[in-house]
């Protein structure tokens, strides 16, 4: 049954991945990403891991993609970008591409080859999650809380520039 699960998870993962890229409407690819949060939720569900499976579900499939939604929804779609504008953006997203090509090779290595490290017995779990966040992790982790709080006094800013006009 667990296999059954995680191919149909991981095609309907895949499937939606593919939907949200080929999608020309805006609201209807966030809602395909929407349902690949959802999918992967399952899987690390499947794993054993139902802390990191609810959060996933709970925070990016709901919360931030509502913020998406609301996002596509204040933008005039109809607008588009400028072409002197797209072809400004076209070389910045070669070279994310190229890094992630080189990422996913990079990764693709280290699994094939077998780890001598055993599994973890207790991944996912709150306990072991917190441990490793604020003790490992805790200088990447309160950086990432200030870089948050900038850009929400930056959206802040924004918006009331918007309202004084």
């Amino acid at each position: 049954m667990a296999v059954f699960l995680f191919i149909l998870l991981s095609l309907t993962c895949i499937g939606s991945i593919l939907g949200m890229i080929l999608s020309k409407n805006q609201a209807h690819s966030a809602l395909y990403l929407i349902l690949a949060f959802v999918c992967t939720g399952g899987l690390f569900g499947l794993m054993s891991a139902p802390f990191i499976a609810a959060v996933q579900i709970i925070i990016y499939a709901g919360a931030i993609m509502v913020l998406f939604i609301f996002v596509i929804m204040m933008i005039d779609i109809r607008k588009g970008l400028s072409p002197e504008r797209k072809k400004w953006i076209l070389y910045p997203s070669l070279g994310i591409g190229l890094v992630l090509i080189i990422e996913l090779i990079f990764i693709l290595s280290n699994t094939l080859v077998p780890s001598k490290a055993g599994t973890i017995e207790s991944f996912g779990s709150p306990k072991t999650l917190g441990k490793v966040l604020f003790t490992k992790y805790l200088y990447p982790f309160e950086i990432t809380s200030v870089l948050i709080i900038a850009a929400l006094v930056g959206a802040i800013v924004l918006v009331k520039k918007k309202e004084e006009k």
